[in-house]
């Protein structure tokens, strides 16, 4: 058995604020091994216009902010890295952050799937409010996504800000007016954006983060880099209601404790998420309407 992570009060905690923080989540080598693979591919991006690389189900992998350059490349999102790099898919199966989520949702926990979201220096790539559940329904919430942070985050460079408690609360509409926006409305957002607080730390740290937190980023204003690897993971009861929107063929894969063939099912409601035909959810919120 792994020596525990989070002592008693970080549990409550989390349980009552809707995310933690672990310090040292990825070891020296697992951090350069990322950083070393996501550098490859903003290399390799400056050869391309639009998003390329494709995904299992046939989307684009490489997803690019519109003011893209060879000069100044803009790689925001790579979809399921897992599949695409031995440093990420090991760094899945085994890390700090893991025995975390073990201690949270565990005994068994399964992988659920990954991406990287990243904001380049001076990046308009922002995160309107939302809350994960919302694009994967489950039988049951206990779905916890491990935020690593591959640089330093800061107050200015686009830290994640999370509404805490905000999970114990209602389930928000992404729906507006017939569009799947992946957001909260304006109005909600404007109620709960002023009570959330900034997520920061050290390349290395990772935040643990409920499915139903609200959440949301502002734009990187700053001369540095910030970039997640984010990797959900779920309690091995809680089965898929919807396909997965980030697909892999490492769906469902046990990375923690044991197979028990039994189902948890909660209480809740939801209009069904749309299944995303673009490269990222970044082109989704990108409908939402903002208020005049």
């Amino acid at each position: 058995m792994s020596t525990p992570v989070l002592t008693e009060a970080e549990i409550e905690a989390y349980w009552r604020d809707g995310y933690a923080v672990v310090d040292d989540a990825l070891n020296a080598e697992q951090l350069a091994a990322l950083q070393h693979d996501f550098a490859e591919w903003v290399a390799e991006s400056r050869d391309h216009t639009v998003p390329y690389g494709e995904t299992t189900d046939g989307r684009a992998r490489f997803d690019l902010e519109k003011d893209h350059s060879p000069e100044r490349p803009a790689l925001r999102r790579v979809a399921s890295p897992v599949d695409v790099s031995d440093a990420f898919l090991d760094t899945m199966r085994d890390n700090r952050a893991l025995d975390a989520v073990a201690q949270l949702i565990g005994p068994n926990v399964e992988f659920n799937n990954s991406k990287i979201n990243a904001k380049h220096p001076g990046s308009a790539t922002e995160v309107k409010y939302h809350q994960d559940f919302m694009f994967q329904p489950h039988t049951n919430e206990d779905l916890i996504a491990v935020l690593f942070f591959l640089d330093e985050v800061t107050e200015a460079n686009g830290p994640l800000m999370v509404v805490p408690g905000t999970h114990r609360g209602p389930l928000f509409d992404h729906w507006h007016d017939g569009v799947y926006t992946g957001a909260v409305s304006p109005e909600v957002e404007a109620d709960h954006a002023p009570g959330a607080v900034p997520v920061h730390g050290p390349a290395g740290t990772a935040c643990l983060m409920h499915t139903r937190l609200l959440h949301g980023s502002a734009p990187n204003l700053s001369d540095a880099p910030r970039t997640l690897f984010i990797s959900e993971y779920r309690a091995e009861d809680s089965k898929a209601l919807q396909v997965n929107h980030l697909p892999s063929p490492h769906d469902g894969e046990l990375v923690r404790g044991e197979r028990t063939n039994r189902v948890r099912c909660s209480s809740y409601e939801m209009e069904y998420p749309e299944v995303p035909t673009g490269a990222s959810f970044f082109e989704q919120q990108a409908q939402r309407a903002e208020p005049s």
